[in-house]
């Protein structure tokens, strides 16, 4: 062990307090995720805020966080929803956002969702193909009612983010190319069972810089232009999500410097402008409880086993992703530590390399900034029981998602041996 005075060992902060996130941790067991609503609500009214008096629609990413409690919370902020599934349409309206402020995006819409959609009245879908959009044509012909939509575009902008989050390059799979989407336009415009009234564009997640997202803009609002001059009736000018969150040391965006370069691109349109924040809202209000199982060193390289595993948060393994790791241990005598969970994976980590005091069996740690993309990109792998979800609000505990059992696991399937 070696003493780093100068080192800045991360802190818990608001509603993150130790003995709350003891006390959780004890009456709910471990591995846990714990979200901070009050937090949440501070940053959905700082994204709402940012764009000052303009018609705006702030439509919460549910694929960040999708438990229903944190989709009720924003349904009370007068939160909308964008939605890349009929089961996220579904947890939507049943955790009170009105239908009328959904959005449905994706890739890969199969024909019964985009139904069910319709069959909803939700705002409208983004359509990201030509062969999309004629099937939902069909659809809204077969169910005798127009198809609001949407197109969403592709502008070719680097955003200069991870590969994998990546969305507004030509050679990533979402939307289409500018001129394509002028000939989908008229296509939906001369179409008697489709309704234009959206423009969309989101260039990927984790974005730190502006110039981006304002070439971006500045290209759909060009667009934009045009097909208002066809006397096509556009009302929404959706911009997507993304705004990137502190992991580390990121230098992020501020929501006003944000909403600034799209206004500053949208000058003489007069649109609903549609936000779409996930990672933004909760990356950063929740946080994932894990508790140390084992210690060992093999050849001068230090482990600290977890129950917490790759299965229950992968952005690690997935992406190479840095969380921040506290330990409930205060010391300065620390030294380079493996934090790796249970799963029979070498890519089953925490963290690597990260500075750790001595710790005992049964300690604590909490892994910071997971309230995106944690829990909703859990599995069972290993037949691991995904872990339980607590809410923190006014500094009350509550139990938002009971943990899996074994039960819950095979149930679908042993009836079939």
């Amino acid at each position: 062990m070696k003493n780093i005075e100068s080192q800045n060992i991360p802190k818990l902060d608001g509603n993150f307090d130790k003995d709350l996130l003891q006390k959780a941790a004890k009456e709910f067991g471990t591995p846990l995720y714990v979200y901070d609503l009050d937090r949440i609500q501070e940053k959905y009214e700082q994204i709402k805020a940012a764009f000052g008096g303009r018609k705006t629609m702030i439509c919460y990413a549910l694929k960040a966080n999708s438990n229903l409690s944190v989709i009720k919370k924003l349904a009370s902020l007068e939160s909308g929803a964008d939605c890349v599934s009929l089961g996220e349409i579904q947890r939507a309206i049943l955790a009170g956002i009105p239908k009328y402020k959904i959005i449905y995006s994706g890739v890969g819409k199969q024909e019964f969702e985009i139904k069910e959609a319709l069959k909803y009245g939700i705002l409208f879908i983004n359509v990201e193909s030509k062969e999309e959009m004629l099937l939902v044509e069909a659809c809204a012909k077969e169910l005798g009612i127009s198809a609001r939509i949407s197109v969403r575009v592709n502008p070719d902008i680097d955003p200069q983010t991870h590969p994998y989050i990546s969305t507004g390059l030509k050679e990533n799979k979402f939307g289409v190319s500018i001129e394509e989407a002028k000939a989908l336009y008229l296509l939906a415009h001369n179409s008697k069972y489709l309704e234009p009234v959206g423009i969309h564009f989101h260039i990927g997640s984790q974005l730190t810089k502006l110039k981006p997202i304002a070439e971006s803009a500045q290209k759909i609002a060009q667009l934009t232009h045009s097909l208002l001059a066809l006397k096509m009736d556009i009302k929404f000018f959706d911009v997507g999500g993304g705004i990137g969150i502190t992991y580390s040391d990121e230098v992020t965006i501020k929501p006003y410097d944000y909403a600034q370069v799209i206004l500053e691109e949208l000058r003489g349109l007069d649109l609903t402008i549609i936000c779409e924040p996930g990672r933004f809202i909760v990356g950063n209000s929740g946080i994932f409880l894990t508790k140390v199982l084992y210690q060992k060193e093999h050849q001068n390289k230090r482990f600290v086993i977890v129950d917490g595993a790759m299965n229950d948060l992968i952005r690690p393994s997935l992406y190479n992703a840095y969380h921040q790791i506290v330990p409930f241990v205060e010391s300065q005598d620390v030294s380079p530590t493996d934090v790796v969970g249970p799963i029979c994976e070498s890519g089953d980590y925490l963290g690597k390399n990260i500075s750790l005091p001595i710790l005992q069996n049964g300690d604590l740690l909490a892994v910071l900034s997971a309230g995106a993309y944690g829990f909703s990109m859990a599995s069972n792998y290993n037949t691991r029981p995904r872990c339980a979800e607590v809410a923190i609000e006014a500094k009350k505990m509550r139990l938002i998602r009971k943990r899996e059992s074994i039960e819950d696991l095979i149930a679908l399937e042993k009836d079939y041996l």
